[in-house]
């Protein structure tokens, strides 16, 4: 999703909803409310963001807002340009060169991703024998087989989609901002103490409120983090958690992660003592996650260092780190240009704008990382590592995690 950094100025005033649209968000904040008093008048961020994005129908990504591109809430790089997807797409067929011919697609948003990367597969006769998608959203889910049923009919066999996690897999798997929408617990350090910052009642409105922290894990995640006095910033549990099943159900090929984040001490930097915790709405962004929950996106910036040694820890091989503007350079996106004349300028110049955006450092080039996870025998001799991905050539930000 886009990032405040993208933004020049925060909102003073955000778009009023319509009337259908404010009374879903009241539905939800009933629901919400009833869940907060069933807990004792007290859940953790954590648990209000996942209502806020993913109650059973009601949740800003299980309900049918329209949530990408213009007319939605923010632009992803699929939604940006057809370019990310066919550059991913090689990635994708070198992975499974080495491992099998598979591809899983976690949260697939629009389906525009799949739809690029198998056109592009198609055109250069490297297609899947099989390319599943994971998708939580009854509501996405649709969308996305309308769209490629419109664009690629004839390669709906190979596609198909996923309640669940498979109980074994090899292949490419891929995960387009996927990290950044899962929940967070807040933690707030302050006079040597930690507490939990989490969300209660006043009458109606829902209002934070901290308490001491009561899960085991998450005071033993925030107790090796070393930061400043009076410092709030985001956990994520969660990720751990996804990180963990996939390492368990991959036999051989390797997991790319593409998001928005830092590697640890950028991310607990003593500047960023309010964390990264943002909203979207209508292409605004903002910091009050209490605003029309169901209408707009939350999410939190990706702790890469996190990833890489939940990975690791889960037996994963870490197998590459850059920025976004390195890891599509690397693979080719420029030649990609090139298959348009510079003299047809109605088709040129808008790659050309595309491109800038997807790479620039004021864009998403620089704010945007992959990061690479693996199991051998992938692109693997007995001697080890035969050469590393293509996307990761150039560009190593490993010290930085």
């Amino acid at each position: 999703m886009p990032l405040y950094e993208l933004y020049p100025t925060m909102p003073t005033t955000l778009p009023t909803p319509s009337p259908e649209a404010a009374q879903h968000s009241a539905k939800l904040c009933d629901f919400m409310r009833r869940d907060i008093a069933g807990h004792g008048g007290w859940i953790p961020f954590a648990r209000y963001m996942e209502l806020a994005l993913y109650a059973p129908g009601l949740g800003y990504y299980t309900a049918g807002a329209h949530k990408f591109g213009a007319a939605g809430d923010f632009v992803t790089a699929p939604e940006l340009s057809p370019l990310f997807g066919r550059t991913l797409a090689r990635q994708a067929a070198e992975i499974m060169a080495s491992s099998a011919p598979y591809i899983l697609e976690l949260g697939a948003g629009s389906g525009k991703l799949a739809a690029d990367m198998l056109g592009e597969l198609e055109r250069t006769g490297r297609l899947p024998d099989s390319y599943a998608i994971l998708e939580v959203s009854a509501d996405l889910r649709a969308r996305q087989q309308t769209l490629l049923r419109e664009r690629l009919p004839h390669l709906l066999e190979r596609v198909h989609w996923l309640d669940a996690l498979p109980e074994k897999f090899s292949g490419a798997i891929i995960a387009n901002e996927v990290l950044d929408a899962l929940p967070v617990h807040l933690v707030h350090w302050r006079d040597s103490a930690l507490t939990e910052r989490g969300v209660a009642l006043n009458g109606n409105d829902f209002i934070w409120q901290e308490r001491a922290i009561g899960d085991a894990a998450l005071l033993h995640a925030a107790q090796q983090i070393n930061v400043p006095d009076d410092y709030v910033s985001e956990i994520c549990l969660a990720a751990r958690g996804l990180v963990n099943s996939l390492a368990s159900c991959l036999e051989q090929g390797v997991l790319l992660f593409i998001d928005y984040g830092f590697g640890a001490r950028e991310f607990y930097h003593p500047q960023r003592s309010s964390g990264t915790l943002m909203c979207h709405y209508r292409h605004h962004a903002h910091d009050d996650p209490f605003f029309l929950p169901g209408l707009q996106d939350i999410t939190a910036h990706v702790n890469f260092t996190d990833i890489a040694e939940c990975g690791i820890d889960a037996g994963l091989e870490l197998l590459g780190y850059t920025s976004q503007a390195f890891f599509l350079l690397n693979c080719g996106i420029t030649e990609l240009i090139k298959d348009t004349s510079p003299e047809n300028l109605r088709d040129y110049l808008p790659l050309s704008a595309q491109l800038q955006k997807l790479t620039s450092p004021a864009e998403m080039g620089e704010l945007f990382k992959v990061i690479a996870l693996g199991k051998k025998p992938v692109l693997s001799t007995d001697e080890g590592m035969a050469h590393p991905l293509t996307g990761f050539a150039r560009g190593d930000m490993t010290r930085s995690l």
